[in-house]
């Protein structure tokens, strides 16, 4: 997928990168040292993909500390949004200073290096719901039918990374993917097709046992799904093109309808471009 097709889509988004600068410490608990990924370089991947505008996600690494966050948002402007991770005690002065910085959604990673609890959730949720930001959600997606309910109750919006995320391969007709359609039905909840590489048993360049799951999810709610690149790639050796991920995003979305709703409208209503 050269840049001169995906400029058939102008406001193509990318919904989850990350920025890393060494100017900002890490924070204690990180699980790893990331690579050095500042927004210069991945202003490179834009323009060699063509894309236009961009979702920030806080790196865990980082902890509550979003200033590498905001700094990147104020270096990309208008055409960038931003995932934060605050306390649950965070003040309403401070959503509305992260609010006007451009910041439209609170992390919650419950896998390794993740802060925030479960008990948190629903009250958090409460908070942003006004602000029309949502939950940004990664789990292992084996366990959405314990967490389903609660899922269902949140007053706002919910976005699931990775295709789910299924650390172990599961079928369509399997029960976690059928509770992951169900929070989909709903219709306050997105999926981002991403990051294949990893859960994929398969592997590149197709990552087929992943590829049926984004497919179906293409095919029965185009206007839930969203792409992103999740560049940097962190702790992934070696990082796989993104070139050729967003290739297989165009293959798995099917017809050009599908791919500009992924790629340009639901973000565009879901983070406010």
């Amino acid at each position: 997928m050269d840049a001169i097709s995906v400029q058939a889509y102008p406001g193509a988004c990318d919904c989850h990168i990350h920025v890393y600068d060494g100017r900002y410490p890490l924070a204690t608990h990180a699980t790893f040292r990331p690579p050095h990924a500042p927004v210069a370089a991945y202003r490179q991947v834009q323009q060699s993909l063509g894309l236009t505008r961009v979702i920030v996600v806080q790196p865990t690494g980082y902890g509550f500390d979003n200033r590498c966050t905001l700094a990147a948002l104020e270096q990309l402007g208008s055409a960038a949004r931003g995932i934060a991770v605050v306390p649950p005690e965070v003040t309403d002065g401070e959503l509305a200073r992260l609010h006007q910085a451009g910041v439209r959604g609170i992390r919650y990673m419950m896998l390794p290096g993740g802060l925030l609890p479960w008990d948190s959730l629903e009250a958090v949720a409460a908070r942003i719901a006004p602000l029309g930001w949502n939950i940004n959600l990664q789990l292992d997606g084996r366990e959405l039918p314990l967490h389903e309910s609660v899922l269902n109750r949140l007053p706002g919006r919910l976005v699931i990374d990775h295709i789910g995320k299924f650390l172990e391969p599961v079928h369509p007709d399997s029960e976690a993917f059928q509770s992951l359609r169900r929070l989909l039905d709903r219709g306050q909840c997105w999926i981002k097709l991403s990051a294949p590489y990893e859960t994929s048993r398969d592997g590149p360049p197709d990552y087929d046992d992943v590829a049926l799951l984004a497919r179906t999810l293409a095919a029965h709610y185009p206007e839930r799904c969203l792409w992103a690149s999740n560049w940097p790639h962190p702790n992934v050796q070696p990082p796989p093109s993104n070139a050729l991920l967003l290739e297989w995003l165009m293959r798995c979305a099917g017809d050009e309808r599908a791919r500009r709703r992924i790629l340009v409208d639901n973000p565009a209503g879901l983070y406010g471009f």
